[in-house]
């Protein structure tokens, strides 16, 4: 069995882990040092967001050489040091890789916009519309807000394509020399020793031919039930066929994961069919609501459709786009929740750095300090609005209670944390047994320990109204999504709560012989 069909992979966000020389930027020699703290942590896996050189309009998915180290991460020799040490601490290294788009700083964009007809084929530049060509060449929206594409400078009446920012112009996959560039780049980090690729935007490589207009004006998302015509085209799945190629001839245990939005659980699972991608992240999932009924719909929805084409299913509940699921869940005791029910799951996880803190959503940052180009790009954005923009999960990771970052670095870091995040640090949470971190070492403890957890066979079982109750092999997961406790027979000897004051025989208190009350937000794991 592949090791990724239940692997527990952890983002790494690089500007916001660690930073080892006080510029207040994360970089790879910070990263380093805390793959000790990773492998404790009891994952498999390190994916690692980009820290190729770059501009840095989108922190680092704005790519101006993908075969260089941006200087302030480190060096090509840091992470080829960075990929063995974790290899040695049994560590797995995925790399980010951006194909939808470059940076405009890319040689090839700046020799298109020298007027390179070449290099301009290798984009999509166009003429636009209206008597001057002063309207865009299409009525295409940009992830980011406003119009997709924007003018070139000096040239009236050209434009070019950029569905994120405006320095993120899009590649054109029809074009081969698109296609050599990238194999080059893969199997250039492949022969460093990466383990494997995550896809960004894998759904996005591919737009309709004659780029037709939408015909509506709601605002394009990346997530979403959207049905775009430069968002999941069927051109993009040869484009990943010829990839599993490519990782398959370097052996059976590189892979490849999309990023890929589709709109339905179905058309995702045609990213991970025997010849193309070895996981796509389920989104839906991420998406479900704090709802019995929406929870086992999508579960069901999204194992069905990965089943259906030999696919393990994949499991997150936020990432570095997303706001923190403890605040989009609405507390910290059903994210706590949330996240055993998420690991009681059939397949892989992928666990976004900070969650096993228990960090809420920063939504209090000054203006100043925000550097998403989506914020910069609706300047009068409301505040009510901003939990929808993404610095607010990027704040850098509290490591001490201490020390003018949290540990961070040795001095301040790129966007403000907190004061009250020091409670929540590495350090104040480490040999705390009520703390959200000691829940999440022991779960994965648990997850590798128990036979029956990872890529196996799941059933449903019978549960009071506002309770999910699921069997694996030797164990019974409940989930209570109530504000209340509930009555129900015990289902075995208790492993793990994730209300942590909670016990069998508290448990056991005033219920009915042969009950049990569990406690409200909360999930539980009892062996069978």
């Amino acid at each position: 069995m592949g090791w990724w069909r239940d692997a527990v992979i952890y983002q790494i966000y690089v500007r916001s882990f660690a930073d080892s020389d006080g510029d207040g930027v994360g970089d790879l020699p910070g990263v380093r040092q805390r793959l000790p703290y990773l492998a404790e942590l009891g994952v498999d896996a390190v994916w690692l967001t980009p820290f190729y050189a770059s501009p840095q309009a989108d922190g680092g998915y704005d790519v101006s050489d993908y075969r260089a180290v941006d200087p302030r991460f480190g060096d090509l020799a840091e992470a080829r040091v960075l990929v063995d040490e974790a290899h040695a601490l049994g560590l797995r290294v995925i790399l980010d890789i951006v194909p939808n788009h470059t940076s405009d700083q890319h040689p090839w964009f700046r020799r298109a916009l020298a007027g390179d007809p070449e290099a301009q084929a290798r984009y999509y530049f166009g003429d636009g519309r209206g008597a001057r060509g002063e309207v865009p060449p299409n009525d295409w929206q940009s992830v980011f807000g406003g119009p997709a594409w924007s003018q070139v400078p000096g040239v009236p009446g050209l434009w070019y394509l950029h569905l994120f920012a405006p320095q993120q112009p899009d590649l054109n996959w029809q074009h081969p020399r698109v296609h050599q560039e990238f194999d080059s780049v893969l199997r250039f980090w492949l022969n460093l020793g990466v383990d494997g690729f995550r896809i960004d935007v894998a759904h996005g490589m591919v737009k309709a031919e004659g780029l037709p207009d939408i015909g509506s004006r709601e605002q394009a998302r990346l997530i979403g039930a959207q049905q775009l015509p430069f968002f999941d085209q069927d051109g993009v799945h040869e484009i990943h066929r010829s990839w599993r190629r490519l990782l398959e001839s370097y052996g059976p245990d590189r892979i490849g994961v999309a990023e890929a939005w589709a709109p339905t659980p179905e058309r995702l699972a045609l990213y991970v069919r025997p010849d193309e991608l070895h996981q796509a992240f389920n989104f839906h999932f991420l998406q479900a609501g704090w709802d019995v009924g929406e929870l086992r719909r999508v579960i069901e929805e999204s194992m069905a459709a990965t089943t259906s084409v030999g696919a393990p299913t994949t499991w997150v509940l936020s990432n570095h786009d997303v706001v923190r699921h403890r605040t989009r869940l609405g507390s910290l005791a059903r994210a706590r929740a949330a996240a055993l029910l998420m690991l009681a799951l059939p397949g892989s996880v992928y666990l976004y750095q900070g969650e096993e803190l228990g960090l809420p959503e920063v939504t209090e940052l000054p203006d100043e300090a925000r550097q998403d180009p989506a914020f910069h790009r609706a300047p009068g954005t409301a505040a009510e609005g901003r939990q929808g923009l993404r610095d607010g999960c990027r704040v850098p990771m509290p490591w001490r209670t201490d020390g003018p970052s949290m540990g961070f670095g040795p001095a301040g870091s790129w966007l403000p944390q907190p004061a009250g995040w020091r409670k929540l640090s590495v350090q104040a949470q480490t040999g705390d047994p009520l703390s959200t971190l000691e829940l999440y070492r022991t779960a994965l403890r648990l997850r590798r320990l128990l036979p029956g957890l990872g890529d196996s066979a799941m059933e449903w079982l019978r549960a009071p109204d506002g309770v999910l109750a699921l069997s694996r092999p030797g164990l019974v997961c409940l989930l209570n999504t109530r504000d209340e406790a509930v009555l129900t027979a015990a289902p075995g000897e208790l492993l793990l709560c994730s209300v942590p004051e909670e016990s069998r025989d508290s448990m056991e208190a005033g219920a009915p012989p042969g009950q049990l009350r569990i406690p409200a937000n909360s999930c539980t794991w009892w062996a069978a």
